[in-house]
């Protein structure tokens, strides 16, 4: 047959498809979201999240140790404290578990890179994401605790905070306050584009942070809503976010893609813990192969324009760049 065009010319062998492999993928780009919890020498297994753990601040450095020998520079602490009550002041205390957690990672590991989940549902006695007025959301009462905490957590030591909690305003008062205290070269990565989504379900039992009534609808977006992704989006790169998150990663990948044209600054996806546990299951009973899903799955998210993969499986995937299967 007389073809002039045949792209499996290209295809041919391992060297010429990784030669003209359009997306590449970096241990750089990786974050890994590590749970910490008050106590000690805790190191406790997350039933729906086969493999991932909570640990005592004594005990993280070890899990530190095992990130950076793989070469995964950058991390995400999320905190689960003993105390909670209505204005989770755990969040922003001087003394706070991720606080604590922040001053013991710089001190061993001071060459990662520390980023904080800043949010208040860990730390509310109800579960949900801000100060209560009756049992709504006070939307403008809740952004200056969210600002007091992400100034906390960088006075402990965090190089970028992440606020997730999609209360309107919120990157800007962080901006301000962070700006006020001298802290104008920390970067803020908005969990700008978060829907209100099922695949949060292990997460919400690994830190213990589920709503005590209702559910988190009236601030979490409607999964059926792309324009109003772009604008969370835009919004927020306008009030001074330095990077746009998109979450959950798998099933909105075009929004990624739509963001990543859009904006002009870094785009970031997390791969949450219902994706992660899904895998996980599918693997235990043999119906896939883990490995070839994980690499897939973090492809097709850098594919969309991902620039930072936050995922529980980044350990895992740096092995996978250094033994060539990905990147």
């Amino acid at each position: 047959m007389d073809l002039i065009q045949r792209p499996r010319r290209l295809r041919g062998n391992e060297t010429l498809r990784k030669m003209v492999r359009e997306t590449r993928i970096d241990k750089s780009s990786l974050i890994y979201p590590l749970f910490v919890q008050e106590g000690k020498n805790l190191k406790e297994e997350i039933p729906s999240m086969e493999g991932q753990f909570r640990y005592s601040v004594d005990l993280l450095p070890y899990k530190l140790e095992e990130l950076s020998k793989a070469g995964v520079g950058s991390v995400m602490l999320f905190g689960i404290p003993d105390y909670k009550d209505e204005v989770g002041s755990g969040a922003y205390a001087e003394n706070g578990i991720v606080q604590k957690a922040l001053r013991e990672a710089r001190k061993q590991f001071p060459d990662l890179y520390y980023v904080t989940d800043v949010c208040m549902c860990e730390y509310t006695s109800h579960g949900h994401c801000g100060v209560l007025c009756g049992h709504e959301v006070d939307n403008d009462a809740t952004l200056e605790l969210l600002a007091k905490t992400a100034l906390s957590h960088v006075e402990a030591g965090a190089d970028m905070v992440a606020p997730s909690d999609m209360m309107d305003g919120r990157v800007r008062a962080i901006r301000e306050c962070l700006d006020r205290a001298g802290h104008k070269e920390t970067p803020i990565m908005s969990y700008a584009v978060k829907y209100a989504s099922a695949f949060y379900g292990p997460f919400r039992e690994a830190a213990d942070s589920a709503p005590a009534f209702g559910d988190r609808r009236s601030y979490q977006m409607d999964y059926h809503n792309r324009r109003e992704g772009m604008k969370e989006a835009l919004t927020d790169v306008e009030e001074g976010a330095d990077i746009i998150m998109i979450k959950p990663a798998m099933s909105y990948l075009d929004l990624v893609s739509e963001v990543h044209k859009a904006v002009h600054v870094p785009v970031a996806a997390y791969s949450v813990s219902g994706e992660y546990a899904m895998v996980k299951a599918a693997a235990r009973m043999g119906w896939i192969e883990e490995d070839k899903i994980v690499c897939e799955m973090a492809a097709s998210a850098f594919r969309a324009g991902v620039q930072i993969y936050l995922t529980y499986y980044a350990q895992e995937l740096a092995g996978f760049i250094d033994e060539g299967r990905i990147g």
